[in-house]
């Protein structure tokens, strides 16, 4: 069976996304302590795949994983998965907002919940823990009425612990989007997106603008665009490029060509189905559109003369 490696431990919304996925659920999860463990473990082959966070709709990237897939593995992304997050004041039985002190969780779902925070437990102290479910585990042993969390209804009840309050999430709509890593490009599906990571090669003007336009020349459309330090000095940073088709595709494959040979170092982070609700949709349209379309040709082919 699949080794699923998954930031832990059991609780975590890296835990529900997994179990959101019937072949990962189907497969023996691993819990992990962070993100590099998880990217580490499928390179030694501890695990045979890893899902991480790597972005959420209100607090933005997770950078660590962006990082550690740009500048410490050659794993790449075989698939995203967008999850649904509800975020919750946990805390041991009986405790009364009043009672708290300390807030513990992710750095993420503390961001997420800073409005909220500043209003009912303006005068807590916050720390950070390595997962949502670890600052469950810690009001448990703890065992004290003036330690909350901050996670999910799962951690809640595994670990014995009260909703006090629900949805404190700063604004509704709140996503994660976690991505599968592992060895290997998936398979073209008709509706995908690739990832890339572009070093400049000399700091010059126009020198993003003529990245850019290497997609633009080919009408493909990107879905994001972000920069980050290369860790080799003051003022140098990458950029992390999400566009739309995949490396099998001619016109993916001439643009990478280009911008290699032309405009800068790429790393290629992998091409993969896009999440949500209506990809798998937009796939078969896309595999219909495309028999279609090699009906069609086929037979105007079959037209066409064999002699003079």
């Amino acid at each position: 069976m699949t080794r699923v490696g998954y930031l832990g431990p059991r609780g975590t919304f890296a835990e529900e996304a997994l179990l959101s996925q019937p072949d990962l659920a189907a497969g023996t999860p691993v819990a992990l302590r962070t993100v590099p463990e998880v990217l580490t473990a499928v390179e030694r082959g501890d695990v045979d795949v890893g899902l991480v966070p790597i972005e959420n709709s209100i607090e933005g990237t997770v950078t660590v994983t962006l990082d550690t897939l740009a500048f410490d593995t050659e794993l790449l992304v075989q698939r995203e998965i967008d999850l649904p997050v509800s975020l919750h004041l946990c805390v041991q039985p009986g405790t009364h907002l009043e009672d708290i002190r300390t807030v513990v969780s992710h750095p993420n779902p503390l961001g997420q919940c800073r409005s909220w925070l500043a209003h009912k437990l303006a005068n807590a102290t916050l720390e950070v823990a390595n997962s949502t479910a670890d600052a469950a585990r810690q009001v448990h042993e703890a065992a004290s009425r003036e330690l909350a969390s901050i996670g999910n209804a799962h951690a809640a009840r595994l670990y014995d612990l009260e909703v006090l309050a629900s949805e404190i999430e700063d604004h509704p709509d709140n996503e994660t989007r976690f991505v599968l890593t592992g060895h290997g490009v998936p398979a073209p599906t008709g509706h995908d997106k690739t990832s890339i990571v572009c070093f400049q090669r000399e700091d010059r003007p126009g020198s993003l603008l003529a990245i850019l336009q290497e997609f633009a020349a080919r009408a493909i459309n990107l879905t994001k665009l972000e920069s980050r330090p290369t860790k080799r000095g003051l003022g140098q940073y990458c950029f992390f490029i999400d566009f739309e088709g995949h490396i099998a595709d001619e016109l993916v494959a001439d643009c990478l060509r280009n911008l290699s040979a032309k405009q800068a170092d790429v790393k290629f982070l992998g091409s993969y189905p896009v999440a949500g609700e209506q990809g798998p949709a937009r796939r078969q349209a896309a595999t219909d559109a495309w028999q279609a379309a090699s009906t069609w040709v086929e037979d105007l082919r079959s037209q066409v003369r064999s002699g003079p």
